[in-house]
């Protein structure tokens, strides 16, 4: 099992990180956190880094519902969405797997909740 999902989409950076936020929204989702690589990298270290946006995305009802089954899933939360520009021209949009994640947590309470957020980020990446 791959512990992510991928589209790679041809257009502009920018106009793909709002695509992808919107379509995040048809699902539920609500971006918490926006992280720009390319601005912190170049910040921090005075690197040159092609565009790279990390989405901290979020469905309140099933946050919600795993926190409930396993109070220390918060470590695991947000579930992450790449947007990042490929040295081809492409944009790759990537999210985490989620069921490849709990594998990692012995919660069987979890797995329901886990199979449901894979098919909402596979269906944003596929509608992309």
């Amino acid at each position: 099992m791959t512990y992510y999902f991928s589209k790679t989409l041809k257009g502009d950076f920018n106009d793909t990180v709002d695509q992808v936020t919107a379509a995040l929204k048809t699902e539920q989702f609500g971006v918490l956190t926006e992280i720009d690589i390319k601005a912190t990298l170049k910040k921090k270290l005075d690197v040159n880094f092609n565009n790279y946006k990390i989405l901290g995305a979020c469905n309140p009802p099933y946050a919600h519902q795993a926190l409930l089954a396993e109070n220390k899933i918060g470590t695991m939360l947000p579930c992450n969405v790449i947007v990042q520009e490929l040295d081809s021209g492409g944009i790759e949009v990537a999210a985490v797997n989620p069921m490849a994640s709990m594998q990692a947590v012995e919660n069987d309470d979890l797995k329901g909740i886990a199979e449901e957020i894979t098919e909402k980020l596979k269906a944003v990446i596929e509608g992309l």
